[in-house]
């Protein structure tokens, strides 16, 4: 148990360091985060946890979420084809530079060669939105377009992880149906499910987002009511608050 408990402060120190780092050096907490993780996952053997993957696991989902949460669907249209370009080639080329390379300059087999060039070619949304979040881009037009280009850009992922290694079944059909259905149900009844719970003190809203498992296509299915009411103290406007800058270390 003691353990446990050390390893527990010794991850939320390094949390605070890069914390005081990032003020140091004026850089992104979450970029510094990633590098203070690194070297002290390698340096100081610090033990990964169940819980410390659960922690993380949770966290990078709802950081997609709350990106997800952001893409407002007239921002979109009005920047429509200049997301679509940043995201098309955001994905093709590293994608096929990484997957040209692996196979005809480092001999790698094709589906070794296509999982490095899908593992290189996707972005991180996390990652994005929690630096837009620290210098405000969030809340800007170009910010908002830069997050449907990352959309876009992980949709390509998506689909070329689909293409290569899924299994064409019923099972997939199945999931595939469910899905769609969850986010049509979530995007139509979810608004009145949070303004019937209200913000109280055992914050029901917070745990209803929680306990749908909230990913970036349902951020996208319940953007529209974030947006709506941003500031609003009922519905969506506690979760903004309580979510709105989440640490990825």
């Amino acid at each position: 148990m003691a353990s446990v408990w050390l390893h527990s402060a010794l991850w939320l120190g390094l949390a605070l360091l890069a914390s005081l780092i990032s003020i140091r050096v004026a850089i992104s907490v979450a970029l510094i985060e990633i590098v203070v993780g690194a070297v002290a996952g390698n340096l100081v053997g610090l033990q990964i946890t169940d819980w410390v993957n659960f922690l993380a696991g949770f966290g990078a989902i709802l950081l997609t979420f709350l990106a997800g949460t952001e893409i407002d669907p007239r921002i979109v249209r009005k920047h429509f084809w200049s997301s679509m370009t940043i995201g098309v080639m955001g994905f093709v080329a590293p994608y096929l530079g990484v997957l040209a390379y692996a196979h005809y300059g480092v001999g790698w087999d094709w589906p070794q060669a296509q999982i490095a060039g899908i593992a290189l070619s996707t972005t991180s949304v996390a990652v994005v939105y929690a630096v837009m979040i620290e210098t405000g881009f969030n809340r800007t037009e170009i910010g908002k377009a830069i997050l449907a280009a990352c959309f876009i850009n992980d949709l390509g992922t998506v689909l070329a992880l689909a293409i290569v290694f899924a299994h064409y079944d019923l099972w997939l059909l199945l999931f595939g149906a469910i899905t769609a259905a969850v986010l049509i149900l979530l995007g139509r009844y979810a608004p009145w499910i949070l303004k019937r719970l209200g913000a109280r003190l055992s914050e029901p809203q917070t745990k209803f987002v929680a306990l749908i498992l909230p990913a970036y296509l349902v951020g996208i299915a319940l953007a529209p009511t974030f947006l709506s009411e941003p500031d609003c103290p009922t519905a969506c406007g506690s979760l903004r608050s309580q979510f709105s800058r989440p640490s990825t270390f």
